[in-house]
């Protein structure tokens, strides 16, 4: 899940974070992130909630939780306590990502 949350909030790989590895920008392909079936209706919740965070003067503090009853519904979300926890870590992993030049 981390990885899904990585996908959405982390910026392109450089030629130079690619070199390394003897990967181009041309071999790196961001349209394809595999997402477990058993995660699939929490990532697509996290999906449509992606443009839901709370945000104040140090940037994004979290996701508006109002929402996810109404788009669990909306998705058809039968087990909705695992797909909140779900839904938390990759969250935790989002702002991690977002706020990581903060931290650094």
């Amino acid at each position: 899940m981390i990885a899904v949350a990585s996908a959405f909030y982390t910026p392109e790989p450089t030629a130079a974070d690619l070199a390394p590895y003897g990967l181009s920008p041309d071999d790196y392909d961001d349209e394809i992130v595999d997402v477990w079936p058993d995660v699939w209706p929490s990532f697509v919740v996290f999906q449509a909630v992606s443009t839901q965070w709370r945000t104040g003067m140090g940037g994004a503090s979290g996701l508006d939780y109002n929402v996810l009853p109404w788009l669990m519904r909306l998705h058809n979300v039968s087990d909705e306590v695992t797909a909140l926890s779900d839904i938390r870590i990759m969250e935790r992993a989002a702002l991690k990502i977002m706020h990581k030049e903060r931290v650094e």
